[in-house]
C-alpha cells in the first residue's frame, strides 16, 4: 500500500513560488530581521513560508560519517513510513500525528544539565553540538505495542553529555526531562497524563556505548515528529524509554519514575528491557510486526543487542529487568 507523506506546507503544484526566488527572498527578508513581517505580505509564497517550520540551523551537519560497528540484521525502514508512524503523546494519542507535531517550535532549544554535578549549566542545542562528533548508527528500535523498525540515526554517544556534566560520584541515575508547553502541544493539556515526559537510567546504562542522543536521521535532522531536536535512543530497551525532545538532564541518586511507569506501573517499569518471553499484560512479545508489512519476526532478547548490555544486569537478578 502507497503511504503520501503530506506535509503540512505542502502547495498545488500552480502555487509553488520558483525555488530561486524563494531562497533569495527568504534570505533578504531574515537576514533584515523582518520574519515577523512575511504573513502579512499577502503572497502565495510567503504565506506558505509563514506557516512552515522554520529551517533547522544545523542541517549543515549532515549526512555524518556511519559508524560501521552497528549493523543491521534486516532493511532500513523506508523514510516515509518512520517519519508518518509515531508515538508522541503530547501531540496525540493517533499515530498520525506529523502534521501536528510541526507546531513545536525547536529554535530556540536550551539543554540544562543539573543535579550532582560539579556546575550545573545550560546549553543551547547549537552549542551542544559544536562539543560533539557526530555519526550515524544503524539501530534496531523495538515498541512494546510488538512492532519494530530499522533506523539510520545520526548524533552521538550519551557517554559524552554524561562526561560534559561532570557528575559527583554519588550521581547514580540520570533522570530526563521532555518540553512542557501546551500552548504548541495539545496533549499536555489532558490533565490525566504526569506531565512533562520523564524517563531515567542508571549511570552504567547511560554510559553504555550504545546509549546514543540523536539529533539526525535519514541523513537529516531529526524531524519534529522524531523527536527533535534532541531524544534518545536506547535501542535494547523497548521505545517508550527512548525520550524525545529532551530539554533536562539531572543527575540523582534517587531512581526516576517515568511517564509510563506512573501511570501503569504494572505494565511498564524501570527497566523496560525487551525480553520474548516476558509478555506484556496484555499481549505476547514473542514476535514483533515490522513497519511496513505483514512481516512478523521472532524478538530477540536485549532486542538482540545482548553482547553489549547483557553484563549491565548480571548482579540484578532479583529486579523486573523486562518489563
Amino acid at each position: 500500500m502507497l503511504i503520501r507523506e503530506r506535509r503540512g506546507w505542502e502547495l498545488r503544484e500552480g502555487e509553488a513560488t520558483p525555488e530561486t526566488v524563494f531562497r533569495d527572498r527568504r534570505r533578504i527578508l531574515q537576514s533584515m530581521g523582518f520574519g515577523a513581517l512575511i504573513a502579512t505580505a499577502g503572497l502565495p509564497g510567503e504565506l506558505a513560508l509563514a506557516a512552515a517550520p522554520a529551517a533547522d540551523p544545523s542541517a549543515g551537519l549532515y549526512p555524518a560519517k556511519r559508524n560501521d560497528r552497528y549493523a543491521l540484521d534486516r532493511p532500513i525502514t523506508p523514510e516515509n513510513l518512520a517519519t508518518t508512524y509515531n508515538n508522541f503523546y503530547e501531540f496525540g494519542s493517533q499515530k498520525t500525528i506529523s502534521d501536528e507535531a510541526q507546531a513545536l517550535p525547536i529554535r530556540p532549544w536550551t539543554v540544562t544539565i543539573d543535579g550532582m554535578v560539579e556546575k550545573p549549566f545550560q546549553i543551547a542545542i547549537d552549542d551542544l553540538l559544536k562539543r560533539v562528533t557526530l555519526e550515524e548508527r544503524l539501530y534496531r528500535h523495538r515498541c512494546v505495542e510488538a512492532w519494530s523498525m530499522a533506523v539510520p540515526w545520526t548524533g552521538f554517544p550519551m557517554k559524552a553529555l554524561v562526561d560534559m556534566a561532570k557528575p559527583l560520584s554519588s550521581a547514580t541515575y540520570v533522570r530526563m526531562e521532555t518540553f512542557l508547553d501546551p500552548k504548541v502541544a495539545p496533549g499536555e493539556k489532558q490533565f490525566w497524563y504526569p506531565w512533562p515526559y520523564l524517563e531515567g537510567v542508571t549511570m552504567a546504562e547511560a554510559t553504555n556505548e550504545l546509549a546514543f542522543l540523536v539529533t539526525g536521521m535519514y541523513g537529516k535532522p531529526v524531524p519534529r515528529q522524531d523527536g527533535a531536536p534532541l531524544r534518545l535512543a536506547l535501542p535494547w530497551k523497548y521505545g517508550f524509554k527512548s525520550i524525545k525532545s529532551l530539554v533536562k538532564f539531572t543527575f540523582t541518586d534517587k531512581r526516576p519514575v517515568g511517564f509510563w511507569q506512573k501511570l501503569q506501573g504494572n505494565e511498564y517499569g524501570f527497566w523496560a528491557n525487551v525480553n520474548p518471553a516476558v509478555p506484556h499484560p496484555r499481549w505476547s512479545q514473542a514476535t514483533e510486526r515490522v513497519l511496513g508489512s505483514d512481516e512478523r519476526r521472532p524478538t530477540l532478547i536485549y532486542n538482540g543487542y545482548g553482547e553489549y548490555v547483557a553484563s549491565i544486569y548480571k548482579d540484578l537478578q532479583n529486579e523486573p529487568l523486562f518489563m
